[in-house]
């Protein structure tokens, strides 16, 4: 099949396109930096932004399914730039599905979406999303992920993913962010670090996107659905940081700050931050300290028995292939 793939040069969105690769598939990818390893691999690269109708629509032509991945993540940062990339770009995503009569979109999208705040044990896609967002992240992406599941019908079927805590070789977020913490002596836990949370390793994120490519087609069962995807092995927050940095080579932390202290200090510094106009992320905001003190572990009971999904890589293995990594990349 010919895909798209937004944000191809991407962690997530680079797996993707390695595995259409593999099999076969042809690939074009939409970006904004350029990516001359993608020119390498025979895959088409197509510069553009998200928010330039014409531009998304010039790089879906011709195409048979997109793999819609590319999105503004973060948690700081002008709303206006998180509702260009999400939503605006999303709805041009799916503007060029209809233009050119693409049948088939893979939408990637988030759990916090459907996070208020409080712990998620076991929670599965029914859960409704919040009444209001702590930062513009999953607020955007909410409205962003109504719509694809919105679109879904005769003409285009839409399927909709949420993969938690991606990490693995060439991370650029999860694991670099604990690391240089760790590093410069500002990490710290929250709340003991006691909750459970499942994350999920990048090839196997990869891995169910194209699952459910496989299986999506107008009116197919996995049509208009949503799908958890982790790697099904919950540990406590204390455990999964210090297993990241135990493949770092640095020894685990174990100095915590209460979740209501955290909170609090989250709420002053956003103020002081908004009001000094600063463009960098406070150190702790709201939404960190709750997504950092709750615990985050789905239902994949959809994901197996819909997709077929199985994690291919355990956590261990998966852990000794970023030390390998990081052994080769020491700075992250």
């Amino acid at each position: 099949m010919k895909a798209l793939v937004t944000g191809g040069g991407g962690f997530l969105g680079r797996a993707i396109v390695d595995r259409l690769l593999a099999r076969g598939d042809s690939v074009r990818s939409f970006s904004r930096g350029a990516y001359p390893e993608l020119d390498a691999l025979g895959v088409k690269t197509v510069r553009g932004d998200l928010g330039d109708g014409a531009a998304v629509r010039e790089a879906a032509a011709g195409c048979d399914i997109v793999f819609h991945v590319a999105a503004k993540a973060g948690v700081w940062g002008p709303a206006g730039e998180y509702e260009r990339a999400n939503v605006l770009g999303t709805d041009h995503v799916l503007a060029a599905c209809c233009a050119h009569g693409i049948q088939r979109l893979v939408y990637t999208s988030s759990p916090s979406v459907a996070f208020h705040g409080e712990d998620q044990e076991g929670t599965d896609e029914s859960q409704d999303y919040p009444d209001s967002f702590l930062c513009h992240y999953p607020r955007t992406k909410a409205i962003a992920e109504k719509r694809v599941l919105e679109a879904n019908g005769a003409d285009l079927a839409t399927v909709v993913l949420r993969p938690h805590l991606i990490w693995g070789p060439g991370d650029p977020h999860l694991v670099p962010r604990i690391v240089e913490r760790a590093r410069a002596g500002r990490l710290r836990l929250l709340g003991g670090g006691n909750k459970l949370v499942d994350s999920v390793f990048v090839d196997n994120a990869a891995d169910a996107h194209l699952l459910a490519a496989d299986r999506l087609a107008p009116e197919s069962p996995i049509a208009g659905r949503t799908y958890y995807v982790t790697q099904g092995e919950p540990i406590p927050m204390r455990e999964l940081i210090g297993r990241i940095l135990k493949a770092a080579g640095l020894p685990p932390e174990t100095r915590s700050v209460s979740a209501g202290v955290a909170y609090a200090a989250g709420a002053v510094l956003e103020t002081l931050f908004r009001m000094v106009g600063a463009k960098n992320e406070p150190p702790m905001t709201r939404f960190v300290a709750r997504q950092l003190s709750t615990a985050h572990w789905f239902d994949l009971a959809a994901a197996r028995s819909d997709l077929g999904y199985d994690p291919a890589v355990s956590l261990d293995e998966g852990m000794e292939r970023l030390a390998t990594w990081l052994r080769g990349n020491p700075s992250g």
